[in-house]
């Protein structure tokens, strides 16, 4: 049996099973896990990790992918950020570093093996799960290629809503796909909406 949430994220707080992968990337960098999680939220935003911004600032999505998401969900700063609405539990808690080219590196394995099952597990059946990029996706739903799990939203919705990132580095993708507007937002706002009322 998991240990009660509150635990999980004062022993999660503390991690340092990547300082020696961190320290050896370009950045250098001590870990510094961003979480945010209360028992009984509705929400979860089950992001990949953190980049550089948040690394810094301590907050998630504190930055213009923030902004995307919270419009996709249709909820303003002070909602998002409210833990007994909406928990943000990515992949990895630490920001991972940059590749030799500038990108973030993929979210360490490890994170996800250790903490994510007992997590879910507290946090028990939140009603209403956004993967947000294909990490989250492969964890939540199933290996597949990030557009084909999106496009085929309906197959895991109304608990699982595949979503791309919120990066602008999407936008192209988000301008060949306008059913992705159209269609699953507001069928996400719907969802939201609905979890929040049952509250």
């Amino acid at each position: 049996m998991a240990l009660p949430l509150e635990q999980q994220l004062a022993a999660i707080r503390k991690c340092r099973i990547c300082a020696d992968r961190f320290a050896r990337t370009k950045t250098a960098h001590e870990p510094r896990p961003v979480i945010r999680a209360r028992t009984g939220a509705r929400i979860l935003v089950a992001g990949q990790a953190p980049g550089m911004r948040v690394h810094q600032s301590g907050l998630p999505f504190d930055d213009p992918s923030g902004e995307r998401l919270r419009d996709w969900m249709g909820l303003d700063r002070p909602a998002f950020y409210d833990e007994t609405k909406v928990a943000i539990i990515p992949l990895a808690f630490c920001f991972p570093g940059y590749d030799a080219h500038g990108s973030d590196l993929p979210p360490p394995r490890i994170c996800a093996e250790t903490w994510r099952g007992d997590l879910m597990e507290a946090l028990g059946d939140i009603p209403l799960i956004l993967a947000v990029g294909q990490y989250a996706q492969h964890w939540h739903i199933g290996k597949m290629p990030m557009a084909k799990c999106v496009a085929s939203w309906r197959d895991n919705a109304p608990r699982v809503f595949p979503l791309p990132h919120p990066s602008w580095r999407n936008t192209g993708w988000l301008k060949r796909n306008p059913w992705f507007e159209t269609e699953l937002l507001p069928a996400l706002k719907r969802r939201v909406h609905e979890v929040l009322q049952d509250d």
